[in-house]
């Protein structure tokens, strides 16, 4: 590890991925799951901890638990992200809904790159700084909730198509020999598994204190057009806080152009719009392997 000759430094500006249709291929590249969470970056300062988010707010309080179990010597800067997992994927709506109720034991933050360590270690290639990451974890005993970000070597597309049988958000490929760069470029780079959209509500199938699926439409043009339902992505304590939300504007009829048939509907004003994810759209025009992943008003 290099010497210290300088003052460890503030919030660094993050390295950001560029967004591509294909993995890399080559030894060069290594491949990590792109996961659905905050960027945090966490500063270690021979005891004394700070925890900044993308964008260098310090958010310490909201991921003391966090800055807590890292209880590392000297100095040290961590870039990783903070997670919930929900049905065995990484939901930012669930990580959303843990920080708003300012709770902390659902969150898992998974390191990946390792910026300073008694010295500023961003000159050195990509795979030396995660191996020193490893070996830092490693040798201070350091376990959840801080979990290393693994990685593979080589053909990216293998794992792209494995990340989405599993429908993960997609994978990360990172230039192995690369310095860290604040700011976005090409030595890293990601490949999504899923799309994203905002849909309106213009419905719902209730369930005893929730909601069991969502109906969405789309607004084209002077038109409101189906566009099928989502009925994942959300827990019971979520179900139930849309559920109230959707209760206030209860329509007694269909606000779509073109109505469908849907005898278990609640139809609604389409005041509130859903974040979704999405696999693609079917030729009937509708939503494939729909996600729930947040609410709000338009």
């Amino acid at each position: 590890m290099p010497k210290r000759l300088s003052a460890m430094p503030g919030f660094i500006k993050a390295q950001l991925a560029t967004l591509k249709s294909k993995a890399p291929k080559g030894d060069q590249w290594l491949h990590e799951i792109k996961f659905d969470g905050y960027r945090i970056q966490v500063h270690i300062d021979r005891g004394r901890k700070k925890v900044f988010t993308r964008n260098g707010l310090d958010w310490t309080k909201r991921f003391s638990v966090i800055a807590g179990a890292l209880d590392i010597p000297g100095e040290a800067i961590i870039d990783g992200e903070v997670v919930v997992t929900h049905e065995g994927r990484t939901n930012f709506s669930e990580l959303q809904a843990e920080l708003a109720a300012g709770r902390q034991d659902r969150l898992v933050y998974y390191a990946f790159d390792l910026l300073w360590r008694n010295g500023d270690l961003r000159k050195l290639p990509q795979i030396e700084r995660k191996q020193a990451l490893l070996e830092l974890l490693g040798e201070n005993d350091i376990q959840l909730p801080i979990l290393y970000s693994k990685h593979l070597t080589g053909d990216g597309q293998k794992m792209f198509e494995h990340a989405a049988k599993l429908s993960w958000e997609g994978i990360i490929s990172k230039n192995a020999t690369a310095p860290y760069r604040s700011g976005r470029n090409e030595a890293w780079l990601k490949v999504k598994c899923v799309q994203k959209g905002k849909f309106p509500v213009i419905g719902f199938i209730k369930e005893p204190r929730g909601v069991a699926a969502l109906y969405l439409g789309k607004q084209e043009g002077k038109d409101l057009v189906y566009m099928g339902k989502v009925g994942t992505g959300w827990s019971r304590t979520i179900s139930s806080q849309i559920r109230k939300q959707l209760d206030t504007v209860v329509s007694p009829k269909s606000k779509l152009t073109k109505p469908v048939r849907k005898p278990k509907a609640t139809w609604v004003e389409p005041t509130f719009v859903a974040d979704v994810e999405y696999r693609d759209i079917t030729s009937e025009g509708l939503l494939r392997a729909s996600s729930f992943k947040g609410l709000s008003r338009k």
